[in-house]
Order: structure tokens, then sequence, then C-alpha cells
């Protein structure tokens, strides 16, 4: 038996490194990123019994960054939790965007985040799946980044752009949990998974606005 498990880079925390590998130390900052981790545990866990039974049962977890985006059909970035989602949602109920802290050891002071685009995320799951159909050596553990950051400003001001809005985002408190900057290297699932970025940032966005105009 072999699974897919989808996790995050939220099993990371804060991060002391400026890009991060499968290697770097997982210390969940969030409920979420902790309860990723935990999925993994188990993974292992069910390899090594399967293993100690004489079985075979191979996970692969796909840790993603920031998905966003929208493709064809339903590959779409839909959760309300998300910051494009949530801005293109506060927008048509004429609501102003809010950046949570802005006194971060970044370059704007805003987070910095590693965003990728939904249908990259949704190849790769075929890759994996396909590899592990095949037999082919695969990795425990892959992260899905682009080895790039843009800061919660400049998201926000992209979104703004996208739908014409003469809007000026305003700025709260810190959220509990939040990183500066977490940033990807996606070497080993270039190497693996045929990995890449084949979206811009604006293009990325652009997709989730015309999903979001579709839907209303």
């Amino acid at each position: 038996a072999n699974i897919v498990f989808s996790s995050s880079a939220g099993v990371y925390g804060t991060p002391d490194v400026a890009r991060v590998t499968e290697s770097t130390a997982t210390t969940p900052e969030s409920p979420y990123g902790e309860s990723k981790l935990i999925g993994e545990w188990m993974l292992w866990n069910e390899r090594r019994r399967a293993e100690l039974e004489g079985g075979s049962f191979t996970p692969v977890s796909l840790r993603y960054f920031n998905v966003i985006g929208s493709a064809t059909g339903r590959i779409r970035d839909t959760s309300p939790h998300n910051v494009v989602p949530k801005v293109l949602e506060g927008l048509s109920a004429g609501r102003t965007p809010t950046i949570f802290g802005d006194d971060y050891a970044t370059p704007d002071g805003t987070n910095v985040r590693d965003y990728v685009h939904v249908q990259d995320v949704a190849l790769a799951h075929v890759a994996a799946a396909e590899r592990l159909e095949n037999g082919q050596p695969i990795e425990s553990v892959y992260n899905l980044g682009s080895g790039a950051g843009s800061s919660t400003r400049e998201i926000i001001e992209a979104i703004l752009k996208a739908t014409d809005s003469d809007q000026a985002p305003e700025v709260g408190p810190r959220r509990p949990g939040d990183p500066a900057s977490i940033v990807a290297d996606g070497t080993l699932a270039a190497r693996d998974l045929d990995w890449q970025m084949r979206y811009s940032i604006d293009e990325m966005i652009a997709s989730a606005v015309s999903a979001a105009g579709e839907r209303d």
C-alpha cells in the first residue's frame, strides 16, 4: 500500500534558516502545523509496523507552502483562511484588507511567504503517485515551494491591482504563531516530481480573481 499525504510548511514553525529544506527541524507553532506533523508521524509509524510484519507501506509527505490561484475545473484555492480568497471575499463585502503586523524583520515589515500555484501542487501529487505505483525511488518528504518569497503587503497590493480596487490595506496586530519569513528549497521535488513554477505571482492572483468572478 502507498499514500501521498498533503502536509504543510506549518510543520517547520519559525525556521532559523533562509531557505527551508526537508531536513530543517520541525517545530510547529500553530495547531494546524502540529496536526500535520502528527499525521506524518502516524504514517511513519504505520510504515514501521508494516516492515516489522513483513509487509510494505510507503507514505510520501508533500509539504505545501502557500497555495494560491485557480486552474481548470475544481482545482482552486477556496479556503476562507487563506490570504487570497479571504481578501477577495472581504473586498466583495466592502471590507478593508488587513495586514497582521508590519514590524517583522523583513524588507517591508510584513510576513514573507512562499506562494505556489494550486495546479503545480496538483501535478506534483500525480507525479508522486505515479512514482509510487511504478516502484521508483522516492523520498519520504518533499517541500513544494518556489525558493522565493513575497510579502503580505505585496500580495494584497497585487490583489487590489488585479481587482481595480482603490482600497488601501490597514495594519492590525500580529497573529500568534505567525513566523516572519518562511521560504522553501524545492530541489528534491524538482528532481523527482517535475516540480516547477509555471506561473508568476501576478498570474496566480489573476487566476484566483477570475475564478472568484465565475463563482459570483
